[in-house]
């Protein structure tokens, strides 16, 4: 189905695409460039229009309308405050106060939305049980309301730490309600998958948006990694474990989404997930076949790394960039 793959560049155009690529996610673990694009009074309305298209607003209202419109739709939800990185406790403990708020205003809203967070955001960089503290705060609240939470990915040095974390929150504290995401592009996922899948929580699985040495990860757009996303997303759904398919590349949603309907799979197991201002249409359309869906949306001023991240994974997308930064209110 033609209509459904993504735009194509000429072959001899690839070289200066993966370039482009790789300097939009050397960029975004920049954290000196960071500050200066989101903290700048005259850079900062300039990102903001770039992230625009991918981010549901400012403010915990902002998500929560935005959850709103979602659930409407017939989507589950997941939201997630912005941040990564943070090196003050002071400033950790007042971005907790903010998942807090959040928590408990889905509750209050009966909405149908999972809360998702960075432990690199609640500490985990300063102080590992400073992270697994505000992590378990906020898992405790989460699962008061009867709402999953979800630990998000970060780059590979922080890939043992994070898991770490996952595991404590299981084994000390039985938080049932708390998943992980794994990123299929790191090799030594195969190896991971089975340990988490000793644990009850959502395992969520991405291609992975990090820059990574290839001694230690596939390429982005290399066949190895689909393939990869390919097996991992089948054991998955094989396994009866609860999942999330977090792609946006139409063949791997089709070639899964048929493997479950082959396989009379149960729907309370697995959904298909898609990132706001990406992938809305193919969600839709999986939704109309009948699969469970989430749709992800994240808020917050900390939208750097995020951004340049989802603007690599698709090169036509600094094209929109671009008219989006040169076209206030374009998006």
């Amino acid at each position: 189905m033609q209509e459904n793959l993504p735009p194509s560049f000429p072959p001899q155009w690839q070289p200066l695409v993966d370039q482009a690529a790789i300097a939009l996610r050397t960029l975004a673990l920049d954290e000196a460039a960071k500050e200066k694009f989101c903290k700048d009074p005259l850079l900062q309305p300039f990102m903001q229009r770039v992230a625009k298209r991918y981010v549901a607003g400012q403010k915990v209202t902002d998500v929560l309308a935005r959850v709103a419109r979602i659930n409407a739709a017939g989507h589950a939800a997941s939201a997630e405050y912005m941040g990564e990185s943070c090196r003050s406790e002071a400033f950790v403990m007042a971005e907790t106060e903010v998942f807090m708020e959040l928590t408990t205003a889905i509750g209050r809203q009966d909405l149908n939305c999972s809360i998702s967070f960075d432990l690199s955001h609640l500490g985990s960089v300063i102080d590992e049980e400073l992270g697994y503290r505000n992590a378990r705060r906020i898992a405790r609240a989460a699962a008061n309301i009867g709402r999953e939470v979800m630990i998000s990915m970060e780059a590979s040095e922080r890939t043992s730490q994070i898991y770490a974390i996952y595991r404590r929150l299981h084994e000390e504290d039985g938080l049932d309600n708390v998943g992980i995401t794994m990123p299929a592009k790191l090799h030594r996922s195969v190896d991971d998958l089975p340990m988490l899948l000793r644990y009850p929580g959502r395992i969520r699985l991405v291609k992975g948006a990090m820059l990574e040495q290839e001694s230690i990860a596939y390429a982005r757009n290399s066949p190895e990694l689909a393939q990869a996303y390919r097996r991992f997303g089948a054991q998955l759904l094989r396994s009866g474990h609860k999942c999330s398919i977090a792609t946006h590349d139409r063949g791997i949603q089709q070639e899964l989404s048929a493997l479950a309907f082959s396989e009379d799979l149960n729907p309370r197991n697995y959904e298909f997930e898609s990132l706001i201002g990406l992938g809305t249409e193919q969600i839709e359309e999986l939704r109309a076949r009948g699969f469970p869906t989430r749709e992800y949306a994240v808020f917050g001023d900390e939208h750097f790394l995020y951004v340049l991240n989802r603007i690599s994974e698709e090169p036509v997308r600094v094209y929109q960039a671009v008219v989006d930064l040169l076209t206030p209110g374009a998006a």
